[in-house]
């Protein structure tokens, strides 16, 4: 029951210059102090939330999945964030998890936020996917997939157990509607019966949207165990136990009385 140390950068992004982020990130993360298993970086990591495609798109032999095999294999450890990728003349915001050895999972942003009219712009996600790292299964997500418990429930059953220990949001969320995002993170913490990972952009993006951060790492009960203020620049390094999670699902077996359901495209 190994626990997993993780690694959450809170950032400001410079609008639209993937160049200019990439250095950045070099510079941040190059202050890592300690070993990690997984670093975690915003949504749109490279650019901020942009719908431009043609300035912010790239392909995934473009410069930026390079940056995260390099990085992933020289600080020997796996790193997630979304990017916005063009394939086969499909636009889509996705997530990549890359682990040191250049192998990777993607997922595709299910939920489009439709008041940036992203949806009109981008093809949606077909499914979730789950990750596993150092036996720790994880279900990462984006930003606005947040609003939706459905798609992000967790499942148990007999034969496998619970469907992931820990929930991940990358996000670009605005400081106007951060009183949601704090809220909803706990909800899906309790209701899931998982720690919950939610990281979050800081600054003004180019089209002047205020986004505050407020990341945070909670537990299984909603408990906050790590969080960053408001503009908080920062890294910060926290490391959860799997004993702990086992030992409350064992305890408060809500999950064993979870509803069973299929999604339908």
């Amino acid at each position: 029951m190994q626990d997993l140390k993780i690694s959450i950068v809170q950032t400001n992004l410079v609008w639209e210059d993937i160049d200019q982020n990439l250095y950045n990130f070099d510079i941040k993360l190059s202050t890592l102090k300690e070993d990690t298993d997984l670093i975690v970086l915003p949504e749109m990591f490279n650019t901020g939330f942009s719908m431009n495609l043609g300035k912010c798109a790239e392909t995934m032999n473009g410069k930026t999945i390079q940056w995260l095999k390099t990085k992933a294999k020289n600080l020997n450890c796996a790193i997630i964030g979304s990017i916005l990728i063009n394939e086969y003349k499909n636009y889509y915001n996705r997530l990549i998890l890359m682990r040191a050895d250049g192998s990777f999972e993607q997922y595709d942003k299910r939920h489009l936020f439709r008041l940036a009219e992203e949806q009109k712009l981008f093809t949606k996600g077909r499914k979730k996917i789950i990750i596993n790292i150092n036996g720790w299964k994880i279900c990462p997500l984006i930003c606005y997939d947040l609003r939706f418990p459905v798609w992000s429930k967790n499942t148990y059953n007999k034969t496998s157990g619970y469907e992931y220990d820990c929930l991940i949001y990358v996000a670009n969320w605005p400081r106007r509607r951060n009183f949601a995002w704090k809220s909803l993170l706990v909800a899906r913490a309790i209701e899931n019966q998982a720690y919950l990972i939610g990281v979050n952009r800081i600054g003004d993006d180019g089209n002047s949207i205020s986004h505050s951060g407020d990341s945070r790492v909670l537990d299984y009960k909603g408990n906050i165990i790590c969080d960053f203020s408001e503009n908080e620049e920062s890294i910060k390094t926290i490391v959860i136990s799997k004993k702990e999670l086992i030992e409350f699902r064992n305890q408060f077996t809500v999950g064993l009385d979870w509803d069973q359901f299929e999604i339908k495209d």
